[in-house]
């Protein structure tokens, strides 16, 4: 059997009620709700568990509940006797990979997590920026047209590249519209516009990314004991230092995802195991090699089935 890769979702994965099952049978992760509540100072257990969903989507309560759940469910993988050689997450999701690879406590993790959402809510006035996903357009193709309406004054940039004909585009609103239509009269099948409260991923979060320094500058970072794939150079990263660095630059950088698997297959890896709501990463994995086997664990019996899969193989 070859390498296995834990991945974590980011923004976009979070449902109420995410965790539940574990939540109610598993004193570990009764612990870890209770130690975000203690840490943030109010009931973000609450809030995951029983919602509302408007509540649950805000930036700054997302991103806590979803690291959260993620740290939880892999506490559980690892119970089960599974372990990673790497680990990688999509941008919040990242922060879940560093804490599940040591690099960071889940006590200072949600913290920074919950600081770093609301830095990216304050960052721009709501409706100044948004994100579209563009589909069924070549990457080069895509950069230059971005490159050529910023220049004109209306910024815009690619921020998530997540997998063969699927590129998140970011920026002020007007730049991101006339993108999206520039690009579908060169070839692109569709726009979607997502519904985000930020321009995530762009240079207008430079705000965000000043004031990440400073929380991050006031934390302790380790060496990561599994490496972990850097959503900024889709390469392995575990010095303390540049993990920061990273991180800072992360907030104004594209996520290269369908490049981080590609470093993921060329380091021997052949099983995913996407840990955490949903299954977006599964989705986007598949969509870069049908070959691998694809696992994802968001409740008790999709635990079972993978330790099952595994144990089989």
């Amino acid at each position: 059997m070859g390498k296995i890769a834990f991945v974590f979702p980011g923004q976009g994965s979070q449902t109420v009620g995410m965790g539940k099952d574990f939540y109610e049978s598993d004193q570990t992760v009764q612990s870890i709700f209770q130690e975000a509540d203690s840490t943030l100072g109010f009931s973000l257990t609450d809030l995951i568990l029983n919602g509302p969903q408007e509540d649950l989507t805000l930036t700054a309560n997302t991103q806590p509940a979803l690291l959260t759940v993620s740290f939880a469910l892999y506490q559980a993988v690892l119970k089960a006797g599974i372990t990673p050689d790497y680990t990688a997450g999509h941008s919040l999701g990242e922060y879940s990979a560093l804490t599940a690879s040591g690099a960071m406590t889940f006590k200072e993790a949600v913290h920074t997590v919950r600081k770093r959402g609301e830095y990216m809510e304050e960052a721009v006035p709501n409706g100044i920026g948004t994100m579209s996903a563009v589909l069924g357009m070549d990457q080069a193709q895509l950069e230059e047209l971005t490159a050529d309406i910023t220049r004109e004054g209306n910024t815009v940039q690619l921020a998530n590249i997540n997998c063969p004909g699927q590129i998140v585009i970011s920026g002020t609103t007007e730049g991101v519209q006339l993108a999206a239509v520039k690009a579908k009269e060169n070839g692109a099948k569709r726009a979607i516009p997502l519904n985000v409260s930020g321009p995530f991923h762009s240079i207008l979060m430079e705000p965000a990314a000043a004031k990440l320094a400073e929380t991050l500058s006031s934390i302790e970072v380790k060496q990561a004991i599994t490496p972990v794939i850097s959503n900024v150079t889709a390469q392995p990263v575990t010095q303390p230092e540049e993990i920061k660095e990273k991180l800072i630059e992360q907030l104004i950088s594209p996520v290269r995802w369908e490049e981080s698997i590609r470093t993921l297959l060329d380091l021997g890896v052949d099983t995913f195991i996407e840990i955490g709501p949903g299954k977006v990463l599964s989705g986007l994995i598949k969509k870069i090699d049908r070959s691998v086997s694809i696992y994802s664990v968001n409740d008790k019996v999709s635990l079972e089935n993978t330790v099952h899969a595994l144990r089989g193989n």
